[in-house]
């Protein structure tokens, strides 16, 4: 691999399965040492003429012409990151958590109240649900509004909540199993009928909000991530694809708020990550960094917090262009 190029520099796919992932690089602006297969999927391809490779590769040439960069993050967050990209760019503007400083910007503004930003119908019989059980007692589980896994993953996710003897509140799209409509296994809805409910969305922000949640098992999209630490709850990563992989390595490895289950997922495995978040001292060390990074993700939005203020500085740049 060449020091200023990112894919693998060989048609040879045999290099996506035989351990050539694990390599660790520490040449990427801003992101310390990471490993190959941390990097996104549309990063990590054999051939470097593939076409959404490619795609992204002049979105971010692009980017850096613009007038400025706008992302969903807070300085405090990433750092580094933010340092890198400043020397990349003269106006990068972290205004994230967006959700959070969007709460605050319209909590006294009932015009505003009504705007929302979610695909599905949410299921409000959640958090009814939500308030029957104990605090710190229900994993929710939500794979997001695109991920898709086989039924062999359903089945065995199924079951390890199942075997946890946990409670847990299930998200399952009708189109969450590829080919064919998401059908749990009879034993497992016969086993957990008093400690599980199901239902295709919900409300996800008051969900996380709920004190019942003790843990999110994600894909570990950017949204879930950022909206999990808004809320101060630790996570249980299964990335699927694009960022998700990148997302999780700093969860698990950097911020230390996850635990990351395997793709080849076990209902073993997932019994035993479940027990350990909610029951285990691997479980209270998430959750006290969880919380330490939601007291940060709250200063940043506040008035004269870093998002608040970038965000203000964006709209005073976008006044003046408009002039």
């Amino acid at each position: 691999m060449s020091s200023n190029s990112v894919y693998i520099d060989v048609l040879d796919v045999s290099c996506l399965t035989n351990g050539y992932l694990e390599k660790t690089i520490n040449w990427i602006p801003g992101m310390g040492e990471i490993k190959l297969k941390d990097l996104p999927t549309f990063i990590r391809i054999t051939d470097p003429n593939d076409v959404t490779f490619n795609i992204l590769v002049n979105q971010f040439k692009n980017m850096l012409n613009g007038n400025a960069i706008v992302l969903n993050t807070f300085d405090a967050l990433e750092r580094d990151v933010m340092k890198a990209l400043s020397t990349m760019h003269p106006h990068v503007y972290s205004v994230g958590p967006l959700q959070m400083l969007v709460d605050k910007i319209i909590k006294d503004d009932d015009r505003l109240q009504s705007i929302q930003s979610n695909l599905w119908k949410e299921d409000l019989t959640c958090i009814e649900w939500l308030n029957t059980k104990d605090h710190n007692s229900v994993v929710y589980v939500n794979f997001g509004s695109i991920t898709m896994m086989n039924i062999d993953q359903l089945t065995e996710f199924a079951f390890g909540l199942a075997n946890s003897k946990k409670s847990f509140l299930w998200i399952i799209r009708n189109d969450l199993v590829t080919g064919e409509l998401a059908m749990l296994p009879e034993q497992f809805c016969t086993e957990t009928k008093e400690r599980g409910m199901l239902a295709n969305w919900c409300p996800q922000e008051d969900v996380l909000k709920h004190p019942a949640i003790a843990g999110f098992l994600t894909h570990c999209g950017w949204n879930s991530t950022l909206e999990s630490i808004s809320c101060g709850v630790p996570l249980l990563c299964w990335p699927f694809f694009a960022d998700q992989q990148t997302n999780c390595k700093y969860c698990c490895v950097d911020w230390g708020i996850g635990m990351e289950i395997d793709n080849n997922v076990k209902r073993d495995e997932v019994e035993l990550l479940v027990r350990k978040l909610i029951d285990g001292e691997k479980g209270k060390h998430m959750k006290r960094r969880v919380m330490e990074l939601k007291e940060k993700a709250e200063e940043a939005t506040e008035l004269g917090g870093s998002s608040f203020m970038n965000f203000d500085k964006l709209l005073k740049e976008i006044i003046l262009l408009e002039n």
